[in-house]
């Protein structure tokens, strides 16, 4: 396994890297919504989930990689009524053939983030 670091996302809020490289698949941990220049996060659902896009860019970059390897998305939401907005703008990231996905709401994430996004690309 092969550690995926990059400075243009926020390093990892915990014992975890930002991805790993195994057989040229690249599992990306949950990425919240932090600006990686300034360390902060928005208030607002829409600025974090663009964030969260960017970020989720610069580490596939990293590996070389874009949103068109991507196979599998798994989405954590604070409040399901965020549902329609993240749709929109996940369509603004993401082309048919869509890869698969999942959306659930938790009780609680990192940071009280608003939106955190895992997910696994594939050369």
């Amino acid at each position: 396994m092969l550690p995926i670091i990059t400075d243009k996302a926020p390093k990892a809020v915990g014992p975890y890297s930002q991805a790993a490289l195994k057989n040229n698949n690249v599992f990306v941990s949950g990425t919240l919504g932090i600006d990686p220049v300034t360390n902060t996060m928005p208030e607002g659902f829409a600025e974090q989930a663009e964030l969260v896009f960017n970020n989720l860019k610069a580490i596939l970059e990293k590996a070389a990689m874009n949103f068109t390897h991507v196979v599998k998305v798994s989405i954590f939401l604070q409040d399901m009524n965020d549902f329609a907005a993240l749709n929109e703008l996940y369509a603004l990231q993401f082309k048919e053939p869509y890869p698969a996905r999942e959306t659930v709401q938790v009780a609680r994430l990192p940071k009280d983030a608003k939106i955190e996004i895992s997910l696994i690309a594939m050369r």
